[in-house]
């Protein structure tokens, strides 16, 4: 592999000759060849964004020359614009907890850009300004590791959170409505405990599955505005030591202007580099959010299983064979991604918890954990609420001479007796029912004075699904 000198504050380095990045990132892929697994895209596309802004700040400032400051930018568009864009930004997840390391390769790649555009074609010009725009110096002016890393995290959830998972979540919402409103004439038995129960209507059942996802959905909205508040500006520790008193202010400005949201500096920067609260806080949301969908997922299984030794109530749509060994089978296997899905992003919480107090004095370090955990929980979640609203929700078959011969049998009716003859005497009818596995109607009108008439009124599934005495 042919390489190149790079020199930094520490010495010479041997850097591949082709790469955009030089010696600060040479260092960090050297000394952190842990997981082989680099930063998130939706980080480094956040970090670009918060780097054109800073470029464009700093020259309305009139702290960077404008042309300068314009080959910044132009070398982030590039960037953000190249399907490749990964390949220049290798740098461990697992790195030095600041993420300065990320931060100083796209300051590195970024200013190896900009000098390139600031040459253009001129083989001479561009060997003379070589050095015109400095990774520390110019593409950082106004900036550290600590308040640009602690503000791509919340820029990138926000955006994510918005373009992503709650417009997937709203899908799912409405999936589930719809279904309800087709299911709606079919009763089924009620469960708790995995076991009989009073008679429920299906859209009653997805009713609930539906107020789940709208508690989630508030929830994350709610916690948006906190997202939007930025450290950047607090530079090292929260002064703003070599930041402009409005550099915060026009640097939030440029940021709404390129991604339509609403960001604004903290009002406290100190909080925002000492502590990843807010993430913590919506990482919290995210993992209410996978119970939410475990439980869904798990109820489909359990709903769809059989279809002859199981409940066997619903089919949900045959996605592959279910087995290498055993023809004809099939497993629902969108539900069961999604308990995985549910059960990574459980673990995720925990990693973001357990960093999310490694807040020592006045910075986090474990920003780049934070932040993975993060965004792979919005993604996970973003995909697979689509897939099962799509291929799981929107399209299972009810079966509903199941459904009815399980009601039919169901001695748990009685319960609607209850108010007449007595909680004791219903329990008695009910044991029989279990005993002789007779439907419950039957033994009700050998056991009590009702009139069969009455007893049909009384045990009616449809009428037993509106409560009331």
């Amino acid at each position: 592999m042919t390489e190149r000198i790079e020199r930094d504050s520490l010495g010479e380095l041997a850097v591949p000759a082709n790469a955009l990045y030089g010696a600060q990132t040479q260092r960090a892929i050297n000394n952190f060849p842990i997981s082989g697994r680099p930063m998130p895209v939706a980080f480094i596309r956040a970090l670009l964004q918060a780097k054109k802004a800073a470029a464009s700040a700093n020259a309305q400032l009139h702290l960077l020359p404008n042309d300068l400051a314009d080959a910044i930018m132009q070398a982030c568009d590039q960037l953000l614009s190249d399907e490749q864009l990964m390949q220049h930004f290798p740098v461990d997840v697992f790195q030095t907890g600041s993420g300065t390391s990320t931060n100083m390769n796209a300051n590195e790649v970024l200013a190896t850009l900009a000098n390139q555009i600031g040459a253009g074609d001129n083989e001479q010009t561009a060997s003379a300004n070589a050095q015109t725009v400095s990774a520390n110096d110019h593409v950082n002016y106004g900036q550290s590791s600590n308040d640009i890393i602690p503000s791509t995290i919340h820029i990138s959830a926000l955006v994510e959170l918005q373009q992503q998972l709650l417009p997937a979540l709203q899908h799912l919402q409405l999936n589930i409505d719809n279904k309800a409103q087709q299911v709606s004439g079919h009763i089924k038995t009620g469960r708790t405990h995995l076991m009989d129960a009073m008679p429920i209507r299906m859209d009653q059942s997805l009713s609930a599955w539906s107020d789940q996802i709208q508690g989630n959905i508030e929830a994350l909205q709610a916690l948006i505005p906190q997202l939007q508040q930025l450290a950047q500006g607090g530079t090292a520790v929260g002064t703003g030591i070599n930041a402009h008193p409005d550099f915060a202010r026009h640097f939030c400005q440029a940021l709404n202007a390129q991604t339509g949201e609403q960001f604004r500096p903290a009002t406290n920067a100190f909080s925002h580099i000492a502590s990843q609260d807010t993430a913590v806080r919506l990482s919290g949301l995210l993992k209410s959010t996978a119970v939410s969908l475990m439980k869904i997922a798990n109820d489909l299984r359990w709903m769809n299983s059989g279809p002859l030794a199981g409940l066997g109530e619903i089919e949900l749509e045959a996605l592959q064979p279910g087995s290498s060994i055993m023809p004809g089978k099939v497993n629902p296997v969108i539900p069961e991604a999604c308990t995985m899905v549910a059960a990574q992003v459980i673990g995720n919480d925990t990693a973001i918890s357990v960093a999310g107090q490694s807040g020592n004095f006045e910075l986090n370090v474990m920003l780049p954990l934070i932040a993975d955990n993060l965004l792979s929980s919005i993604q996970l979640l973003s995909n697979i609420s689509r897939l099962m609203a799509d291929k799981a929700i929107a399209n299972f078959r009810v079966n509903e001479s199941q459904l009815q011969q399980a009601l039919d049998r169901n001695p748990i009716l009685v319960t609607a007796l209850n108010p007449i003859i007595g909680y004791n005497q219903a329990a008695a009818i009910a044991k029989q029912a279990y005993q002789q596995g007779r439907p419950i109607i039957d033994v009700a009108d050998e056991q009590t004075d009702l009139s069969r008439d009455q007893l049909l009124q009384l045990l009616n599934p449809e009428k037993l699904t509106h409560g009331g005495l």
